[in-house]
């Protein structure tokens, strides 16, 4: 476990910064969406969220569950959740949720956003690195597959440029913040956010 602790925040004492200031020389390719839901919906809800965010957490324990149940599994919204990194611990989860093929992202989704406070405990880094391996264990993960992922330089770079770039285009300054049918809003209530898609969908209907 040391030998792991120490590898991971080894890399990252030179892969956090480098990830964060880019050469603006070099071209990196952008971490592709993460999408939930029928892709031909006739509604796109776009969430911009950071792991390490308390409001982004309060969403996913009670708004988002509704909102899935009543609209995503429905086929009537196409969910897409794009992270924000306001720290290297947020970075760190979503390379723990891309570890793999990406099947696993939305339940680590689930398990980083309701075990929030659990896994930045003390705001330690090795701590941190600790609780993020427990959590890939429990689900289903290796050592050495969670070490890779979460020393992955390319993964790094390719998520901040995501975020860079797509943060920069929908004017980003907040978290969580949604972009419905192309249209800014703010974090809000259920009732308030179902109304807007309800709006949305009856302006496709007619």
């Amino acid at each position: 476990m040391l030998r792991f602790i120490s590898l991971v925040l080894g890399a990252f004492l030179l892969l956090a910064p480098a990830a964060m200031a880019q050469d603006s020389t070099e071209t990196i390719a952008l971490a592709p969406d993460m999408m939930m839901g029928d892709p031909d919906a006739p509604v796109v809800v776009i969430e911009y969220a950071s792991y390490t965010c308390p409001h982004c957490a309060r969403f996913h324990e009670e708004v988002f569950p509704q909102m899935k149940a009543d609209y995503i599994d429905t086929g009537k919204v196409l969910f897409v959740h794009r992270e924000v990194f306001f720290d290297r611990y947020g970075l760190w989860a979503a390379m723990l949720a891309r570890c793999g093929d990406g099947t696993r992202y939305f339940g680590m989704n689930d398990v980083l956003y309701g075990t929030q406070r659990d896994w930045l405990g003390s705001g330690e880094p090795q701590e941190v690195v600790n609780n993020l391996r427990n959590i890939g264990l429990v689900a289903g993960m290796e050592d050495d597959q969670i070490a890779a992922c979460l020393e992955d330089r390319a993964m790094a770079q390719s998520l901040v440029a995501a975020y860079q770039t797509h943060s920069e285009a929908d004017g980003i300054d907040a978290t969580p913040t949604f972009i419905i049918d192309g249209e800014k809003y703010p974090n809000m209530a259920w009732q308030d956010m179902r109304a807007i898609i309800e709006e949305k969908l009856a302006a496709k209907e007619g």
